[in-house]
């Protein structure tokens, strides 16, 4: 049974839609507000949080760049705009996966589900830890150290560098990246792999300009290697 946490200040949308979750075996507390959201996401630590645009007090994507700063935890954004703008806007916040409205809750439940197979420790007897250089990925316990020290990386991050440690010195193109991790067709939306790139730099206390691990091909992806001298 999953712990839901539902940000959404419509009544008429958030009890039903609590009933049919509750009905498909999750347990499900509400927010009516953002702030009151980001308080039970700390202090609950639910397993996802599905989280409503448009709320009262703050707009949903400031809400998911403040949960982000301070947690990992799996993310479903819904949204009334389809368009690619839109998306790439709250997939480079640091949503998981989006709904657009008006949804049922079997979409969202299998769309939960998804997301929190994803974000779950793989099977302890396989995917061995990879290590290149300093770094080591464990996705068994989803768990990355760089030279010996914790990486606090969210879920995607860490499903974006495993899957580039997975083929060290390969240059892997943003497609490959966006159909893989991020389970999207490719459409130009670039720039969502490159924030998360960008996130993913600044973790590893590199940059674009200085890289130690991440580097980056100009109009073809980004190949993660050892730093010079290094072994791994």
């Amino acid at each position: 049974m999953a712990r839901l946490l539902l940000i959404e200040d419509d009544l008429t949308i958030r009890t039903p839609l609590i009933r049919a979750l509750r009905d498909r075996g999750h347990a499900v507390a509400a927010a009516s507000t953002a702030l009151t959201g980001l308080r039970d996401a700390l202090e609950d630590r639910p397993d996802l949080v599905v989280l409503d645009l448009g709320l009262p007090d703050l707009d949903g994507a400031e809400l998911l760049r403040m949960l982000r700063a301070v947690s990992s935890v799996p993310v479903i954004v819904a949204t009334a705009r389809d368009d690619e703008r839109e998306i790439v806007r709250i997939l480079d916040a640091g949503a998981d996966d989006y709904v657009v409205k008006p949804f049922t809750a079997a979409q969202l439940d299998a769309r939960a589900r998804a997301v929190l197979r994803r974000a779950a420790p793989e099977d302890r007897d396989a995917d061995p830890a990879l290590v290149v250089g300093g770094l080591r990925i464990d996705p068994r316990t989803r768990q990355v150290s760089l030279d010996g020290v914790p990486v606090e990386l969210t879920p995607r991050e860490f499903d974006l560098l495993h899957h580039l440690a997975g083929r060290p010195g390969q240059v892997v193109t943003k497609r490959e990246l966006l159909t893989e991790v991020w389970r999207i067709p490719y459409g130009g939306a670039d720039k969502t792999v490159d924030v998360h790139l960008s996130w993913l730099r600044r973790k590893l206390g590199e940059n674009a300009q200085q890289p130690r691990y991440l580097h980056t091909v100009r109009g073809v992806g980004v190949r993660l290697a050892p730093p010079a001298g290094t072994v791994g």
